[in-house]
């Protein structure tokens, strides 16, 4: 049994039924958290040495490397099944894609910053830092994720089951409960 399984089977049943129907969703997600991660750590790392006077462009910066990451993690789980187009017309568009979501991801910062004037020595350090971060990696990053999820299945990865999907199990009770250890362990191989 896949752990994405047996992870689902310890929830309740409502919830595992809602992960299961939107397992797509689900992935994209798990995998824009990690690609979160790299973008955070990435940006601080920038920030905090060689772009240390330009966070809108250890930002924009930080926002690649994440894309490189999540075109393969997407692509190769998020959106397995799906595609349609050929392999340089995808990384095509998806590159497309991304330079607008890197564009929107980086627009909050810039208004906070430019438009509304929330930089040193206008304000606090402090209230800088709040900014940068609530509108560059927290509200940017929530409209750049919404445009990715809907751009990637309008456009990169249009057309579902394209691709065979791996062996599914359906396990609405988990197969421990129902049959003696010796039955499941047949059972999985």
């Amino acid at each position: 049994m896949r752990l994405t399984d047996r992870t689902l089977n310890r929830l309740p049943r409502p919830v595992a039924r809602l992960m299961r129907d939107h397992r797509e969703t689900v992935k994209f997600v798990i995998v824009g958290g990690l690609c979160y991660a790299v973008t955070l750590l990435v940006n601080y790392a920038l920030r905090l040495t060689l772009l240390e006077d330009k966070p809108v462009t250890a930002l924009t910066i930080a926002n690649v490397v994440a894309s490189v990451v999540s075109y393969f993690l997407n692509r190769e789980w998020s959106f397995r099944t799906r595609g349609g187009r050929r392999r340089h017309h995808e990384m095509a568009l998806y590159l497309v894609i991304n330079g607008i979501g890197v564009a929107v991801n980086a627009a909050p910062l810039f208004v906070a910053r430019y438009v509304f004037g929330l930089q040193e020595p206008a304000v606090s350090v402090l209230v800088e830092e709040i900014s940068d971060f609530g509108f560059g990696m927290v509200l940017g990053t929530a409209l750049a994720m919404l445009f990715r999820l809907w751009a990637y299945r309008t456009w990169v990865f249009p057309h579902d089951d394209v691709r065979p999907a791996p062996q599914r199990w359906d396990h609405a009770v988990p197969a421990q409960a129902t049959a003696p250890p010796s039955q499941v362990s047949r059972a999985d191989s």
